[in-house]
């Protein structure tokens, strides 16, 4: 019987219903059967399962969800989640199982050489322009491994995203802990469908709502906060971003 820990986390004990009917509608049609569907300490998601299509499963959950690593490697691309910032390093719980309390870390300096073309911007400020705070997930690459820790960098898929972002000129509302159903109608009730183009999936839990040419996602903030309690918002300004930093996403 395969068992797979993926690279997904929820919020609050409700959710991992939902996670386990959006595996049954994932892999509907496949002679397979979910024995079991559980949290772990780190809240990653583990499901057990069994059956002929067995492989076809597991291949398809690989590549739409995405696998934990068994153990950390030199190199290794995978999803984590923000733990916390510190003054000079975001610290993150990366999907790798084992050591069971391992954590990455990304100092201050990556950041700066990544996201402010080496300028000496402080991580608050940082976090502020790209919308970093805990539970939001990134792609990192383990850059050197050490004792229950990793050092880490921004994958190249990270980087990309984010500069698709600011050329876009689009200001970002990314919500952290609801469904995309939740958001609609979220967004319906606060009568903000006409202000926002699209929702992009980050996960199955996060998604960031792309605000029209010209809407404040600060402005969005209350509003669609009020109608989703228990989510975590925050905001990715590409205007703030090009003005501190020119043209260099831009271009």
């Amino acid at each position: 019987m395969p068992s797979v820990t993926l690279l997904l986390k929820i919020y609050n004990s409700g959710q991992l219903k939902l996670v386990e009917d959006h595996l049954k509608q994932a892999l509907k049609g496949l002679k397979i059967k979910i024995e079991n569907v559980e949290v772990t300490a780190r809240s990653w998601i583990k499901v057990d399962f069994s059956g002929e299509d067995e492989k076809v499963a597991l291949n398809y959950l690989k590549r739409e969800i995405g696998v934990c690593a068994e153990t950390p490697t030199k190199y290794l691309t995978t999803k984590a989640y923000i733990a916390d910032l510190d003054m000079d390093k975001l610290i993150l719980d990366p999907g790798i199982i084992m050591p069971e309390n391992i954590k990455a870390t990304i100092p201050i300096q990556h950041l700066q050489s990544q996201l402010t073309d080496g300028r000496k911007i402080a991580l608050q400020k940082i976090a502020e322009l790209y919308g970093l705070c805990k539970m939001l997930p990134l792609t990192i690459k383990i850059a050197n491994i050490h004792e229950n820790e990793i050092e880490a960098v921004l994958a190249e898929k990270q980087l990309n995203l984010y500069k698709q972002w600011t050329k876009n000129l689009l200001q970002k509302l990314i919500v952290l802990g609801a469904t995309s159903s939740e958001i609609k109608n979220a967004l319906r009730l606060a009568k903000c469908q006409s202000d926002v183009t699209t929702i992009e999936p980050m996960g199955l839990f996060e998604h960031a709502i792309t605000c029209k040419l010209g809407t404040d996602a600060a402005g969005l903030m209350p509003k669609i906060g009020k109608e989703l309690r228990k989510a975590n918002l925050t905001i990715f300004n590409p205007e703030k971003i090009i003005k501190i930093l020119g043209q260099i996403y831009s271009s």
